[in-house]
């Protein structure tokens, strides 16, 4: 069975402002995500599965079913704040969306086999997707899970610090914890972060980190909805509470239900953390088709 790409888009346009302006980095006017789903569909994914806001819908479809159609199958589901509520009321200053694993559970009626989560705005490099493919077709299950590990080196900005989920893996390249450090930057030749009393600590280059590209089974729903309810009761009060992905990691590998292999991979990552960044990015882009790892028109 082909897996599916989920794309998490919700956030997306509230980035750009509207949906016409997502912004084009590839030399045919690509965006970040059309190199996503053009490396997936040559890993073998077979359904790409959009996490959208309802009010895009229309515009969401206007620009991504002519480039796909008759490539891969597409699916489009909504983050509604009301979806998985379980009668709970949504409080009256509730307007920030419920969180990444939210979205995933947003999902569930749409995958029913083993699928990669990814953010719309990041590039992951063609490597990535490859690995995740295997793993999906081969050693997914209800208790194996897994996450790309980018190396850190190949994640960092030059134009100001950025937020990584540094990856502890056990003796067997099993997730054993998912530490948030954020302010990570380079300091000279070291890579650093500093914690929130300004103490630097060096973090080496090599250090793998998750860049929210994860491999599941959809075994993942049921978890996820009854964390989802035990997460509202804790802290849906909290007007910024956000239910996470890595609070769903967590409690798998804490509670002993599953590991999560850590997938390494040499690709460079990037993305537009600062709009100092998007330059960058065009040039990457572009010295990748130059060297022949992507046409120049990708939907040509």
């Amino acid at each position: 069975m082909q897996p599916t790409l989920l794309i998490l888009a919700a956030g997306m346009a509230s980035r750009y402002g509207s949906l016409k302006q997502i912004q084009q980095f590839g030399p045919s006017g690509e965006t970040i995500v059309d190199y996503s789903i053009y490396d997936a569909i040559r890993a073998g994914f077979g359904k790409v599965v959009f996490i959208i806001r309802k009010e895009f819908e229309k515009e969401f479809k206007e620009i991504f079913e002519p480039k796909l159609k008759g490539r891969i199958a597409t699916d489009y589901v909504f983050q509604d704040m009301n979806a998985y509520l379980d009668g709970y009321q949504v409080p009256a200053d509730r307007t920030k969306p419920w969180g990444t694993a939210h979205a995933i559970l947003c999902a569930k009626d749409a995958i029913n086999e083993p699928f990669a989560v990814i953010n719309a705005d990041d590039f992951y490099g063609r490597d990535s997707f490859e690995k995740a493919a295997t793993f999906l077709k081969n050693a997914a299950k209800p208790d194996v899970y897994s996450v790309i590990g980018y190396q850190l080196s190949k994640t960092i900005s030059e134009h100001g610090s950025v937020s990584r989920g540094v990856c502890a893996a056990d003796e067997n390249s099993n997730l054993a914890a998912i530490n948030e450090r954020t302010n990570v930057y380079k300091d000279g030749e070291q890579i650093v972060y500093e914690d929130a009393d300004g103490t630097k600590h060096p973090l080496a280059g090599d250090t793998p980190v998750s860049m929210n590209f994860w491999g599941f089974h959809p075994s993942v729903f049921e978890l996820s909805k009854g964390l989802f309810k035990e997460f509202l009761e804790k802290s849906g009060d909290k007007p910024k509470s956000e239910f996470f992905i890595p609070i769903v990691i967590d409690h798998f590998i804490q509670n002993k239900l599953g590991v999560v292999n850590v997938i390494p991979t040499a690709a460079q990552w990037f993305g537009v953390t600062y709009k100092e960044d998007a330059p960058g990015v065009q040039e990457s882009l572009s010295s990748l088709v130059k060297r022949g790892e992507y046409p120049d028109n990708l939907w040509k």
